[in-house]
């Protein structure tokens, strides 16, 4: 089933269903994931975009997440599931030159906006009464801009420099799809230099925002800490929580990924948290949001209502 036709400047993925015992059941939970993230995602945006009680600054937010998550999970999952169906694992330089670009551009944009999302919240507990000027719709799109061009400045800084090494005989990189530390060792140059500028780069990529979420949440910390009202404790936490929860992951697996240093990684631990921010986390932040929140459950349930008004007048017409 393997694949051969190859041309010396295509690359081979050792992926993650090398081990024939088990690569039928890993095909089918990506499957599974993928579908269910691209749904889910794509449930979020439709269900932001028309129910008029999900027009607030958070909501617009939030669908833009769910939108970074749909394009991030289908650059890198759709090619493994069909080359895992061709029977290969090539990958051409251009593809993996777009791939690396793809990636790095939309969780760059993804730890920024998390980032500021985190403010977001801090202006609804903190600040309410101006929460409607200082979370304008002018605002937002300055934070969706911003997440965009801090991503989009990582892929066109990184691409180029990490595509523009030489690369040896041995062309099979040890992951499933063109991350940048995987593709750097099979270089034939010496990239100590350009790793250590990646890794300051990387850090201040994490760095910032995360300064933003730990700000924040000071800050909210102390607000909600002077509350005298048990109950607005509880919703200041509701509101919090799913944001919290979805930073932890996200953040904490690219923590692992960049900032550790190498002797603290192997090819398979790298590939097991890679997973599990580029293939499990954009399906769990549409299901944590939904799941624990009371506005996204009443909005999908106005819409199912809808769609079943109609079903039920034109089932009594016959």
């Amino acid at each position: 089933m393997e694949g051969h036709n190859t041309t010396s400047t295509d690359f081979i993925f050792t992926g993650l269903f090398s081990r024939e015992e088990t690569s039928g059941l890993l095909f089918a939970i990506v499957s599974v994931i993928f579908f269910t993230a691209v749904m889910a995602n794509g449930v979020m945006i439709f269900l932001i975009h028309t129910d008029v009680r999900l027009h607030t600054p958070m909501y617009f937010l939030l669908s833009h997440l769910s939108f970074i998550d749909m394009m991030y999970i289908s650059t890198i999952v759709p090619k493994m599931l069909v080359d895992y169906l061709l029977g290969q694992r090539t990958i051409s330089f251009v593809g993996c030159t777009a791939q690396h670009f793809l990636y790095l551009t939309l969780v760059g944009a993804e730890f920024f906006l998390l980032g500021l999302m985190a403010y977001d919240r801090y202006v609804a507990i903190c600040n309410p009464l101006r929460y409607p000027v200082l979370m304008s719709r002018r605002v937002c799109w300055m934070i969706i801009a911003g997440s965009w061009f801090g991503g989009s400045l990582d892929g066109f800084l990184l691409t180029p420099i990490t595509m523009s090494f030489p690369f040896c005989n041995s062309r099979e990189i040890h992951h499933f799809f063109c991350e940048a530390p995987a593709v750097l060792k099979l270089a034939c140059a010496d990239t100590a230099l350009y790793e250590t500028v990646m890794y300051v780069c990387c850090v201040l990529m994490l760095l910032i925002p995360f300064s933003v979420v730990i700000a924040s949440y000071a800050r909210i910390l102390t607000t909600v800490h002077r509350m005298s009202s048990v109950e607005g404790r509880k919703k200041a936490f509701a509101t919090c929580s799913s944001h919290m929860l979805v930073v932890t992951l996200f953040y904490g697996a690219a923590i692992y990924t960049y900032m550790l240093p190498h002797s603290f990684h192997t090819p398979d631990q790298d590939r097991v948290f890679s997973v599990f921010y580029t293939i499990l986390t954009p399906m769990l932040n549409p299901l944590i949001y939904s799941l624990r929140n009371k506005d996204v459950a009443g909005a999908l349930k106005r819409v199912l209502g809808r769609f079943k008004g109609p079903q039920r007048v034109s089932g009594e017409a016959f």
